[in-house]
């Protein structure tokens, strides 16, 4: 009868194994599923969530001028960043139970080595986190895109590329500079729908103030009933005021407002125009005047040979 004992407990023995591993089977595609649940979810709630926010931006905030082509762009970006990241921590969490499940592990410590492994990477990659976590907020934000001339981290130019890391900028010298995203604490973006025509004219003491005052106004009207430079210009520039009483003259505030993107141009041409229009009506601007004094002439040396 000893015998057939092992012979007996070998079916036992075969059931218990294979329902353990059907168990662990289940167990990890159940896990399996679940994290895939889960990132399908992170889509549809994510999608949920920008459509909402970025649509009511896109209505009442400061991504109204952008394309219907930008904005999904903008919207796809945002929502790829937000569903890796949901990813990322799905996977890593899902893969430490897999191992739990299959050889009984414990992942208490696999969970503080993870931390701690993360601390150090953070730590390394800190200032590349931070660059990219400020380049997904100025997107979502809507502070400056392609095509903006903006002024960030101490450079000014026209944007080229953005990206979730860095920012390329071109100036007027044809100089490219690369920012990081990180070191984006100040952005001014000037082209955004409008700007001021912000002028300082200066004139002589003496000068009819009310003379002068529509020889200027009257360029204004004129340089916005232009059918070149009309459609640029949002409210004809004018004198505003008096603005200073200084050593060479009496200035005069000229403001207008232009599209965001004309300034330039519009103000190249208004001070044009307001030099022609000067000398027409003979309107004096102040200039410096410079005196040279000559010193006293020395008497020749005596004994000194005179040069032939």
């Amino acid at each position: 009868m000893s015998s057939f004992d092992p012979i007996v407990m070998l079916p036992g023995l075969g059931e218990t194994h294979f329902g353990e591993a059907l168990r662990t089977g289940v167990a990890i595609l159940a896990i399996l599923v679940a994290a895939a649940i889960l990132v399908r979810l992170a889509h549809v709630f994510v999608r949920g969530i920008l459509r909402t926010l970025l649509n009511r931006e896109n209505v009442e905030g400061t991504a109204r001028e952008l394309t219907a082509a930008e904005l999904k762009k903008r919207q796809d970006t945002i929502e790829a960043l937000a569903v890796n990241v949901i990813r990322f921590f799905v996977v890593v969490v899902a893969t430490l139970m897999m191992l739990e499940t299959a050889f009984r592990l414990d992942i208490g410590p696999a969970l503080a080595g993870l931390g701690i492994a993360g601390i150090a990477v953070g730590l390394g990659t800190q200032y590349l986190v931070r660059d990219y976590l400020n380049g997904a907020l100025i997107l979502m934000e809507n502070q400056y895109a392609v095509g903006d001339v903006v002024r960030i981290a101490g450079v000014s130019g026209k944007v080229e590329d953005f990206t979730l890391r860095r920012t390329t900028l071109r100036d007027q010298d044809g100089t490219v500079h690369t920012v990081p995203n990180g070191q984006v604490t100040v952005a001014s973006n000037l082209t955004r729908e409008w700007a001021r025509v912000n002028e300082d004219v200066r004139v002589v003491y003496g000068t009819d103030m009310e003379r002068a005052t529509e020889v200027v106004d009257q360029v204004g009207r004129d340089l916005a009933a232009d059918p070149d430079w009309g459609p640029r210009i949002l409210e004809a520039p004018r004198v505003e005021r008096v603005s200073q009483l200084g050593e060479l003259g009496v200035t005069l505030k000229v403001l207008g407002t232009v599209r965001a993107s004309e300034q330039w141009a519009v103000s190249g041409e208004l001070r044009k125009r307001l030099l022609a229009a000067f000398v027409e009506h003979g309107v004096e601007m102040p200039q410096p005047q410079r005196v040279a004094i000559a010193g006293p002439s020395r008497p020749r040396d005596k004994g000194r040979p005179r040069p032939d």
